[in-house]
Parts: C-alpha cells; structure tokens; sequence
C-alpha cells in the first residue's frame, strides 16, 4: 500500500544534516534543484491505495536507484553506504537514526514498479524542462550519436565468466595482504561448472572469515559483484548469452556483445532524447526517432550535427521536409536508394561493411560494373558461408550448399549534390567542430557512471541503467551551467 501523500519527519536529530551536508554538496543541490514528486505521479498506479502494509516511498526507492547511478555502485553498495552516509540519508529524505532497506528491495522495485512506465523518456524530459525553465538551454542545435555498452553477461563460457570475477576478488585482496595466497584454496582443475561455483563460495567464505580484509572498500566491492554472481547462477540465469544482446561492431576487427544507446545532446551538453536498442543497430536509423523525442521535450531544432552514419538518403529527404540543417559527410556506401531486403541488412559505418540481422559482418567487398554505363556500379559484400550454415535466420536468406552468400548494393553516383556542395563549404566545416561534444559526454557516461558495461541482463534492465545514467549527467551538467550563471 501507498500513501498519496510524502511523510514529514520529527526526528529531533534533523539538524545535524544542517552541520554535516554542506549548502554547496551536490546532492542537497539536487535536492533543491529537482521536485522529485513527478515520481510519485507516475509509479502510484502501481502500488495499491487501500491494502497491505506501507511500502517505502518509490521516490526514495528511485533515489536509491540515482545515486547507484552517479556513484556506479551495486545494490549492495549504495545500500551500506547508505546506513553511514549522511548526504546519502539527506538525499533519501531519512531521518539519521532511520534504518535502510534490504538490497532486494531496489530489484523488486525495478521489476514491479518501473515495467511500461518509460522512464528513459519521462526522466530526460524532466531535465529538459529544468534546463529551459533555468534558461540553460538557449541553441537550437542538437548532436547526434551512439554509444555501446557491453552486456554483462558476455559471450565467455559460464566457467570463464566465474573465473573471471573470482580472480578479481583474489587480486584485490593480494594487494592488501599478500600472505592471503596460502588461504586460498587451490585452483579447481576440471571443466564443471559447478567445481569452479564451488571454488568461488569458498573463495568468499576465506575472505569473509578475515573482517580486517573484507571491509577494505577496494575488496568489498570486488566481493559484493562477486556473490551476485554466485548468486545469480544459482538462479539459472544464463552467464553466456543475455537474450537481447546482440553483436555489434566498431570496426573491421573489433565488436562488441550488447546494446546501443542513441543519443541527442543539445549544445549545452544537455541529453535532449535517447534510445536503447540491440547491438547491431544502425546508427542512421534513428535520427528521426531522436528528433521528435528531442521535439516533445519541448527543444526547438535548426541544425543536426551527427557523423557519417547520418547522412543516408532518407535523413536528408527529413532535413528539407522539415526545415532545419543537416551537418553529416556523405558516405557512397550509406546514401543509396532503395534496396532490396533493406530490413535485413544495415550499413555499419564504422567498419565500412554490412551487418546482417544476425549480427555477422561481412569479410569483404568488391565493386562489380563499368563506370559512364546505363546501369549504376554496385558494392558486393561477402559473407561467411560457415557462420550461414549454422545461423538461425538462414531460412530465405541462405541456400544450403551455395558457396558464397553476398548482399549487393547500388552507387547512386548523381545524388547528394547540394549535400556535397555544402559539406566542402566552410560553414560546414566550422559546424562540424562541435561534434566531439557528444564523444566526451558518451565518456562520461561510461568512464563515470558506469555505462561501459550493463549492469542486469535484458534491454528492459539497459533502459533502466540508461534513464538513470542521463538522468544524472544532466543534473550534474544543469547545476554546474547554474554555478557558471551566478
């Protein structure tokens, strides 16, 4: 059950909060900044109104999921550091002598509470209309681009993932304690599974046994992520294959397993509109999706400024249709016409080769007709025939026994000549400058809050983490702009 109104504390130990969170820490800063109670309106149909024993207030329960997201912390740690912390209990509007919730409680609440609620677009804009209310918010340009984030449960095996975790564990301890490497047990030498779950429960009973070394923050952590591991596999969840994760590439010979975040960023450096989608995605493809987000968070738009991956045909039909400026180079291999099974095959600009819907890019590519012919040359690309054969969509795609499997695409050499004429003219080239905003602010994500690497399994989960991450980079962006302004 859920009260429709926010308690008030009397707890006559209120005050110290006034001595120990000082007027400019961010967190009481966020706290003035943001009414949180948009919150409230938005979960209460979750909860029942007139039954059952008092939940904890999804305002808090939300809280506690912002501050995983700016201190990239696990459930486990955001809840101890919570018990001491006190800007942590002033964020959380808790008394001091308040006792704090059970980890569990934050999956529960993510699962319960947060399904069909679209928290990725209700949280961006919040900060969007804070950023314009406080007159942050002034250009009329938003930069376009995507980041990756690795799933987290990856393509090793579930023996190496354990592995893995557990050699974290011991590294983390050795750098403390060398003596501790005699404690260990030894390291099992079979290929089971539950051998190498065994060996990692009694790597965490060896530490525990030992507090001096175990309530070292720099071991702790490493423990924590490890138990949710072990923890995790005895729930059956699979270790080797997250069933949304797909693969994805930056280059020819590099590639990813997990998700994409589509991502508008304003000039100011404030996230306007985002999208989480499988790996494989296409960048390109979502740039009218992002322009409407950006548009119902109330931004007014005039210029795009996004890399090649932007400049397909179809995105620069929208640019003129809808008046505002399109600041991408053209690519020969992404701006075609029509082509055939365009579903099935996107473009990764990065590596310069075609990926099809299973993931798999193609080893190489030939050009193939006579240029000054009636008919346009073409781009062939190559696939490899043994990933075809045990692929799971090669029904209608594949012919068992072919010998080569290729996806052909036309050059439209006559398109594109008002895009080219302004991508050689230097105001293109000026505009084009302000695209390594977007890189740094994908940095920040990933570097400081923890959006290298998925932090559940599933796309629900990743929308999740992607609301709360931009959630928090926007705040922090809003309140240093406002201390810039004073």
């Amino acid at each position: 059950m859920i009260s429709n109104q926010e308690s008030l504390s009397f707890s006559p130990f209120m005050a110290l909060y006034d001595i120990v969170v000082p007027k400019d820490n961010m967190l009481r800063k966020i706290n003035e900044l943001v009414d949180f109670t948009f919150i409230l309106e938005e979960l209460k149909t979750k909860y029942c109104h007139d039954n059952g024993r008092n939940a904890v207030s999804p305002i808090r329960m939300f809280k506690y999921l912002l501050l995983k997201s700016i201190y990239d912390l696990s459930d486990v740690d955001v809840i101890e550091l919570s018990k001491y912390d006190m800007s942590f209990k002033y964020f959380l509007d808790m008394a001091p002598e308040d006792s704090v919730i059970d980890p569990s409680s934050l999956t529960k609440f993510r699962k319960l509470r947060l399904q069909d609620v679209g928290l990725l677009d209700m949280l961006i804009g919040k900060t969007v209309e804070i950023a314009l209310e406080k007159e942050i918010i002034k250009s009329k340009t938003i930069i376009v681009d995507a980041t990756h984030t690795k799933a987290r449960y990856n393509q090793k095996s579930p023996k190496e993932f354990l592995q893995e975790k557990s050699k974290n564990v011991r590294k983390a301890v050795y750098q403390i304690d060398g003596s501790m490497k005699g404690k260990f047990p030894s390291k099992t030498t079979s290929n089971e599974v539950i051998d190498e779950l065994d060996y990692c429960r009694q790597v965490i009973t060896v530490i525990e046994t030992e507090p001096q070394i175990a309530e070292i923050p720099a071991v702790k952590e490493k423990l924590n992520v490890l138990k949710e591991v072990v923890e995790d596999y005895a729930e059956q969840l699979c270790f080797s294959n997250d069933p949304d994760a797909r693969v994805g590439h930056k280059t020819v010979d590099s590639s990813f397993f997990g998700f994409k975040t589509h991502i508008a960023m304003s000039d100011e450096r404030i996230i306007t509109a985002a999208i989480v989608t499988t790996g494989e995605k296409s960048d390109g493809k979502y740039l009218k999706d992002l322009v409407e987000k950006s548009k119902e968070a109330g931004m007014t738009i005039d210029r795009i400024i996004g890399d090649t991956a932007y400049s397909e045909k179809d995105n620069i039909q929208y640019a003129k249709t809808e008046e505002f400026q399109l600041v991408s180079k053209l690519n020969p291999q992404i701006t075609q016409g029509a082509r055939a099974r365009e579903d099935e095959f996107e473009f990764n600009k990065d590596a310069s080769m075609y990926v099809c819907k299973a993931g798999h890019m193609a080893i190489r590519k030939a050009r193939t007709g006579k240029k000054g012919q009636s008919k346009n040359q073409k781009d062939t690309y190559y696939f490899d025939i043994e990933k075809c054969n045990v692929c799971p969509f090669r029904e209608g795609c594949y012919k068992e026994g072919a010998k080569s499997k290729t996806y052909s695409v036309s050059i439209k050499s006559t398109e594109h000549k008002e895009q080219e004429a302004f991508q050689n003219s230097e105001e293109f080239t000026e505009l084009a400058r302000s695209r390594y905003k977007i890189e740094a602010k994908n940095s920040e994500l990933k570097h400081r809050h923890g959006y290298e690497t998925a932090s559940s399994a599933g796309l629900f989960g990743m929308e999740i983490q992607g609301a709360t991450a931009i959630f928090a980079v926007n705040l922090k962006r809003i309140l240093k702009l406002l201390n810039e302004k004073e």
